[in-house]
């Protein structure tokens, strides 16, 4: 029995970043609160099946199919499909179709399943077709750079290529900054001065709502399969 994971960085602009995992004897897993969504590749009873993943507004309790290898592509925080409207994929996913071993139908032409290694073809295949696009005001404001909007226009930006208010963006990276932490061994008093929280209260109500665990629970052990809590760089899409 395992949950076995592996992830890189990636230089393309649009990807934030690329994995995979084994999973076996692993039933149901916590998923995670995230402001990214994700291309994920399987395979499950003899097919192979895609899907583009949301974000996720809040943790919970998912299954896991049993023996399985999955790929995924994080994409970069402001980056997104111009044939999938994002408030639609918060807390959802769309499968994709028609998809073999080695294609799948996005956007009315045949494209190549994406590798560990080379998922930057994909990704720059789409870019250079406009499927997928990038919001340099999202980047902008990620980078602590002046977009030249009002609060109104900034929020109406997120809100078309994440799904999510820059607020909300905003308390799911800290809550993952916080879990990552207290996962590597960092005194809870510590996390809650340094990611500015208030309290104790207020760090284990968001860890609660956004990592689906206690600030104890998290330390020194993870409490069971999550899915992946690497470090956020909420590195934008350019």
């Amino acid at each position: 029995m395992g949950w076995e994971f592996e992830d890189r960085a990636s230089e393309a602009p649009h990807i934030d970043r690329v994995w995979r995992c084994r999973t076996s004897g692993v039933a149901e897993m916590t998923s995670v609160a995230t402001a990214h969504w994700t291309f994920v590749v399987w395979e499950e009873d003899g097919a192979v099946r895609a899907t583009v993943q949301g974000p996720e507004s809040r943790a919970a309790r998912a299954p896991v199919p049993c023996d399985t290898e999955f790929l995924g592509v994080r994409f970069a925080l402001g980056a997104s499909l111009r044939t999938v409207p994002m408030h639609r994929l918060v807390d959802g996913h769309v499968p994709l179709g028609e998809v073999t071993r080695r294609s799948f139908l996005l956007a009315g032409h045949r494209r190549p399943l994406p590798g560990y290694d080379d998922a930057e073809d994909l990704v720059a295949a789409l870019t250079a077709d406009r499927v997928l696009i990038g919001d340099p005001v999202v980047g902008r404001t990620l980078a602590g750079r002046p977009a030249g909007l009002t609060p109104r226009s900034v929020r109406r930006h997120f809100l078309a290529s994440t799904g999510l208010t820059p607020q909300a963006v905003g308390r799911i990276e800290r809550a993952r900054s916080a879990a990552s932490l207290l996962q590597a061994g960092t005194p809870i008093s510590e996390v809650v001065h340094a990611l500015g929280y208030y309290d104790h209260p207020h760090l284990a109500r968001s860890l609660r709502r956004f990592v689906g665990a206690t600030a104890s629970g998290l330390r020194p052990r993870a409490p069971g399969p999550m899915s992946f809590l690497y470090k956020p760089r909420a590195r934008p899409a350019s």
